[in-house]
């Protein structure tokens, strides 16, 4: 299976998803209203949450892997 080439577009939305105060806080705290919103509507609505799934390989919610910043 090839993987499709990331664009100069996906990696602006993707940055936009990693700013957003909704989807860090769902990645930082992993419980609350802001996980579950994040958790069941990111790649179906948002574009920025499905451009940070396509560039970083996880999903919006998914916490950051330990020593990332």
């Amino acid at each position: 299976m090839e993987k499709k080439a990331i664009s100069e577009k996906d990696l602006k939305l993707a940055e936009m998803c990693r700013n957003c105060k909704v989807c860090s806080h769902a990645r930082r705290k992993q419980k609350g209203i802001a996980y579950w919103f994040v958790k069941h509507i990111e790649s179906g609505v948002c574009p920025a949450c499905a451009a940070y799934e396509r560039v970083y390989g996880r999903k919006a919610h998914e916490p950051e892997p330990e020593g990332s910043n």
